[in-house]
């Protein structure tokens, strides 16, 4: 799963998985480009990953708010320029949103919540596919979570971005399936960064106590590694997955590492995406033809 001679540019990449991703990215030997709002942050995490990258490795940084049409114009010329090219997007930035009841939200913050996470993946893909294009190879990684797959009362924000950018990527590798460009979405775990720390911090009356409940024992045992989610958007980025596109994989659950054995299989199939389930898949003759 080497990136030997790979570029990548990765959002919100200063800290929690994001950092990690970059850190497994530049011990793979990729030059990157990692992004995020915060300078401050960002210097700091650029100075880490310098001093674990080879002398010949570029670790550059760009602040930059990806829901905003011109920070990503400038962010993507930046890498393209600065790194020669690009191979690898990781759309890695997100955030919650408001947290409660949707009559109770701040309406500007559920806003800015979709703007981030799913406008901003938007873009970021809008700049470099035509690069992709022209150069007829390139991969887009793009990390979902729970709020894809199942409701998420009081996160209503996330759980919406998070499955409309998954069938983005799906679309969105169906119109790239013709120029080598794989576009994948990522279900990291239940991760143990400051987005657990939102929830905790938020409460039960706001995110429900079921939810709540998950969230401090997830505290307590330490929850997914982040080096399993990084690990899978290595080798997703890396030419090892080649073929394998238009999928939502699971870091913690699936079996990735086997897939490129069964590239046929996969990609005559809809397994590993979101679909409606119907009465026939779970044995109703009443429902449906």
């Amino acid at each position: 799963m080497s990136l030997s001679g790979r570029t990548a540019l990765i959002t919100g990449a200063s800290q929690g998985l994001g950092l990690e991703i970059a850190r497994q990215f530049v011990a793979q030997g990729a030059d990157v480009m990692l992004c995020a709002r915060n300078h401050a942050v960002l210097d700091a995490a650029l100075a880490t990953l310098h001093s674990h990258a080879k002398p010949s490795q570029r670790v550059l940084g760009h602040a930059a708010d990806i829901a905003k049409a011109e920070d990503v114009e400038a962010l993507v010329g930046q890498t393209l320029s600065r790194l020669g090219g690009c191979d690898i997007l990781v759309n890695n930035a997100g955030v919650y949103g408001p947290k409660g009841d949707i009559t109770e939200n701040d309406w500007a913050e559920w806003v800015k919540a979709i703007e981030i996470n799913l406008f901003g993946s938007v873009l970021m893909a809008r700049a470099l596919v035509p690069h992709f294009k022209a150069q007829r190879h390139g991969k887009i990684i793009q990390l979902s979570g729970g709020g894809a797959t199942n409701p998420l009362p009081g996160i209503s924000a996330y759980a919406v971005s998070k499955a409309a950018i998954v069938r983005f990527a799906e679309t969105l590798a169906e119109e790239l399936r013709a120029f080598n460009i794989d576009v994948n979405a990522v279900a990291p775990g239940a991760l143990n960064t400051r987005m657990l720390d939102e929830v905790l911090a938020a409460g039960p009356d706001k995110v429900g106590q079921a939810f709540y409940a998950r969230s401090q024992q997830q505290k307590q045992q330490g929850g997914v590694p982040l080096s399993l989610a990084a690990g899978l958007i290595v080798f997703l980025a890396s030419r090892a997955s080649d073929g394998i596109t238009g999928k939502l994989i699971s870091a913690q659950w699936d079996r990735w590492q086997e897939w490129p054995d069964h590239l046929d299989a996969l990609n005559r199939s809809d397994v590993y995406t979101l679909r409606r389930i119907t009465g026939r898949d779970r044995g109703f003759e009443w429902g449906d033809v």
